[in-house]
């Protein structure tokens, strides 16, 4: 698969830069190579995405990276979600199971930013490659929104991410934007998100926001903020 050359994103991103989400969305559709996924954790605001994308191509195909220990309101948010939405998902795993990890390795996510970099390869970096090769993926939807995180301040719409193009139609979305689509369409927040979760992970590193926290905060202790799915090693970005 070619990748378009810089000019070219270069030209898009100025392009789409005013247009809606949605536009967005059905101009990269048409013009971005190979075939298209949705990746979604099911966080606090995922329904906003998947339902973005669902309408404009209901059968596209979305990716959860289950690490076993989500939270079980996660697991009943996917399900509600995708009997709502008929979503077409793709669930792919590290090979090797949670309990046969910690006997391996035990805690990783307690042993420091080494260990939790090892933790997310195994659990996230990995299986997301495997899905990415096995729907044999051109052109990647994410729901990240620059407002989220500093580390996701200068991520365009539309970049070239790890041999494929990776597109974020609501990158420069405002919470105010969320809440306001979420509730144009009767769409519900993860069910944690009215108990003070903001970012929702695994069970074992992920907080609610406190009053002295920003959103990094509550996920990994503020050591970490990306889990490396969306992270260009070639880039940085």
């Amino acid at each position: 698969m070619r990748l378009p050359n810089a000019d070219w994103l270069m030209q898009v991103n100025q392009a789409l830069k005013t247009r809606t989400a949605s536009e967005r969305i059905e101009y990269t559709l048409e013009h971005c190579p190979g075939k298209a996924v949705v990746a979604s954790s099911f966080g606090a605001q995922s329904a906003v995405s998947l339902h973005l994308l669902t309408r404009i191509m209901p059968s596209i195909p979305v990716i959860l990276i289950d690490t076993g220990y989500l939270f079980t309101e996660t697991y009943q948010f996917i399900d509600k979600l995708h009997d709502r939405l008929k979503l077409n998902l793709k669930v792919y795993r590290s090979e090797l199971s949670p309990a046969w990890q910690e006997a391996r390795y035990g805690k990783r996510w307690q042993q420091g930013i080494s260990g939790i970099e090892a933790y997310n390869q195994l659990n996230k970096v990995e299986p997301m490659e495997r899905a990415l090769r096995d729907l044999d993926v051109g052109t990647w939807f994410s729901g990240l929104r620059r407002q989220q995180a500093k580390s996701r301040q200068k991520l365009p719409i539309v970049q070239a991410f790890k041999g494929r193009i990776k597109v974020h139609p609501i990158i420069d979305w405002s919470n105010k934007d969320v809440h306001e689509y979420l509730k144009e369409y009767d769409l519900p927040y993860h069910p944690l998100w009215n108990k003070g979760y903001v970012s929702i992970g695994d069970t074992h590193s992920t907080k609610p926001l406190g009053s002295d926290m920003d959103e990094e905060d509550t996920r990994f202790g503020g050591l970490v903020r990306e889990c490396g799915l969306h992270v260009d090693t070639l880039s940085g970005l």
